[in-house]
């Protein structure tokens, strides 16, 4: 089959839309998400976080990556479903050895992880070998991950503080290798500004796997707080948290996601502007909205009482990542600060002395205030300029 028959119509105007297999490849990722969360409640030590922290940087590239090829690939057309059908088969393994990723089965999930990112990316050079940059691109690509891959199967094959550092070297080499543009010796670089890559595809992809996150920590809450009695107490933290997760969605879809989709696909170099915005910070956001989870589940069992050290960490720490990534998202996009979740990020901060004194329950509506204030900081301030 020509290769540009995989290819996306970009002629008949408009933004890519986002496709069914799309939809259904992500379901993958739902449960990937729910494994990191779980795996996060059950191992609250800070190598715990930091295993947590690493699993998760691997998932985000398995999925970010692949939302880039299907920026470019059309979902519809039988040899590139075939390959996001298989990548879902490996991704299952991958999700299924989460758990025990530093145990047993962590030379599976390095396979798994490595078949995913190498086998996607030549499979896109090939499929892309009349567009002779795009292609080479991809050769690039293939090459990086081929490095890291020894550092992820060494790593499976280690055991303890080894695994964790040969993957925490493989994962630098993966999430450098777009900043250098996956120069290869000989070869040279890709320029991000050459990437033609269509922007509101990119930035829909990005924003449903927002909601994948965000539903996890509704399906945390909600069953929770199904096994409890419901004490008013129980009742009263789960209100503050399913409030902290509207806060979230609130911020994230009212003010951002469609204008970044309309600001992306007008400049003039939006493979620089995409790869910085969705690449590398939009996972700021996603740790933090399922950091929030894992604090909404220990304080919906334990509203009242001693708020001890983890439990204030994710309390205070879940709104920070994700009004953080929010605030260098912007800039990344619009050029310009967001004075709300500075602010937000500044009170945030103010929390963290005031937590050894007040039970999960009162910081959980502290920071859940916090996010509530965003919102009506930035709805005031689109509602003036919508006005103008």
């Amino acid at each position: 089959m020509p290769s540009r028959h995989m290819l996306r119509d970009r002629t008949s105007g408009g933004h890519a839309r986002v496709t069914y297999v799309e939809l259904f490849f992500d379901l993958i990722f739902v449960f990937a998400v729910t494994q990191l969360s779980h795996g996060l409640i059950e191992h609250p030590t800070l190598l715990g976080v930091i295993e947590t922290g690493m699993l998760l940087m691997a998932v985000w590239w398995a999925w970010i990556f692949t939302a880039w090829v299907t920026n470019w690939l059309d979902p519809e057309r039988a040899p590139v479903r075939i390959m996001l059908f298989a990548v879902m088969v490996v991704g299952m393994v991958m999700a299924m050895s989460i758990p025990k990723a530093f145990g047993e089965r962590g030379l599976i999930f390095a396979v798994a992880f490595v078949t995913i990112q190498l086998g996607r990316s030549l499979f896109t050079a090939w499929a892309m070998r009349d567009h002779p940059f795009q292609s080479r691109n991809f050769i690039r690509i293939s090459l990086w991950f081929a490095a890291s891959g020894l550092l992820w199967i060494a790593g499976g094959l280690a055991e303890g503080p080894l695994r964790l550092a040969l993957w925490g070297g493989a994962i630098a080499v993966e999430y450098v290798s777009p900043a250098m543009g996956f120069w290869i010796p000989g070869v040279g670089r890709a320029k991000a500004e050459e990437w033609d890559v269509e922007g509101g595809h990119l930035a829909e992809r990005c924003a449903l796997f927002t909601i994948i996150a965000l539903g996890e920590s509704i399906l945390v809450m909600g069953a929770t707080t199904a096994t409890l009695a419901w004490t008013p107490s129980v009742i009263a933290a789960f209100l503050a948290s399913f409030a902290g997760s509207l806060a979230m969605w609130w911020i994230y879809f009212s003010f951002t996601a469609e204008a970044a989709s309309e600001a992306i696909s007008h400049v003039k170099d939006p493979g620089r502007v995409a790869r910085t915005a969705y690449t590398y910070i939009h996972l700021l956001p996603i740790a933090g909205i399922i950091v929030t989870a894992v604090a909404d589940e220990w304080t919906i069992h334990h509203p009242l009482g001693h708020t001890d050290v983890k439990t204030a960490a994710a309390l205070i720490g879940g709104p920070f990542l994700f009004l953080l990534g929010g605030a260098l998202f912007k800039r990344a996009v619009f050029r310009l600060w967001a004075p709300a979740q500075v602010v937000g990020l500044l009170a945030l901060g103010a929390l963290i002395p005031v937590s050894a004194f007040v039970g999960p329950l009162v910081l959980s509506i502290a920071t859940t205030v916090v996010l509530l204030g965003v919102c009506v900081r930035e709805h005031l301030v689109h509602g003036a300029t919508a006005r103008r």
